[in-house]
């Protein structure tokens, strides 16, 4: 009686065991998603201000005519900066409330909110990511011109507005870098809890 006794005990630790390591893993995991969540936030409310806040006013001579004028660049003569703010704008609200949302998800572990954190994070991460490759293709043509279709570069004589907007879309190429962490981290913690 005694032998087995000690028997189901000595079955009873390790599992124990298990379960506490897995409990841990789970919390380290759910630290590490809120902690790159707050980082989207602050990515993307970073790459905002500086993309709002550029703005430059230069004296520019007009060729052939040899007049100078007074020229501002704003970040809202561009359609692709336009949209670049726009969909940053969405990442970092979704943010705020995925973060919301994820203090739900410690509590009641659940799989459908977590599952739906994967759906939502792939969008919030391609439309992100396609509104940095739009802007970014165009911040490239103002820094570098285009030669073939006669179109010349604008940031020798708009240094500081060049400099916010490529600021801006580092900043929002590492939001949509993180939103790809993201992604991987919660079909990887779904993985985990599904098998």
């Amino acid at each position: 009686m005694a032998i087995s006794i000690e028997r189901s005990s000595s079955k009873i630790a390790p599992e124990s065991q298990v379960v506490l390591r897995d409990n841990s893993c789970n919390t380290k995991l759910f630290k590490v998603d809120l902690f790159l969540r707050v980082l989207v936030f602050a990515s993307s409310l970073t790459a905002i201000v500086v993309m709002v806040t550029s703005k430059q006013t230069e004296l520019i001579t007009v060729p052939f005519i040899e007049i100078q004028i007074l020229n501002t660049a704003k970040f809202t003569q561009v359609p692709a900066f336009v949209n670049l703010v726009a969909a940053v704008s969405v990442a970092g609200l979704y943010s705020i409330v995925s973060i919301l949302a994820s203090l739900v998800w410690k509590r009641y572990h659940s799989n459908k909110l977590l599952f739906l954190f994967i759906l939502i994070d792939v969008v919030m991460m391609g439309i992100v990511a396609s509104a940095t490759g739009t802007a970014g293709s165009i911040a490239y043509i103002g820094k570098h011109g285009n030669s073939h279709a006669g179109w010349g570069e604008i940031c020798s004589a708009y240094d500081k507005f060049c400099l916010h907007i490529g600021v801006s879309i580092g900043l929002s190429l590492f939001a949509s870098a993180l939103l790809l962490v993201l992604v991987i981290l919660s079909t990887y913690t779904l993985y985990r809890r599904t098998s």
